[in-house]
């Protein structure tokens, strides 16, 4: 069994208040459960109207898929136009672990 885990750093845009925020990440993290079957949260910068730190995890049998559902879910919120990806970090653990 192998555990993934993605953590994106993001910039928020034309947001000023903590209510457009959650605006703008709700949906972010319903498309990501909806569309790849991961499991997504906002896990920090509650506090910060602009900023946000969304988690992703997952669990697989194997690597490849793992990688490929944690590349996707990378690719799709790089692309969302109202926000400014900053970093992602990526964990996999496995048995070894």
């Amino acid at each position: 069994m192998y555990i993934g885990a993605l953590e994106f750093d993001l910039l928020l845009g034309d947001v000023h208040s903590l209510k457009e925020k959650r605006s703008v990440i709700r949906p972010i993290l319903a498309e990501l459960q909806k569309r790849f079957g991961v499991n997504a949260a906002e896990a920090g910068d509650q506090d910060l109207h602009r900023r946000a730190l969304l988690g992703v995890a997952m669990v697989s049998a194997e690597t490849g898929h793992l990688n490929e559902v944690l590349d996707k879910c990378e690719r799709h919120v790089a692309a969302r136009p109202e926000i400014e990806l900053l970093a992602v970090r990526r964990r996999i653990f496995g048995p070894e672990d």
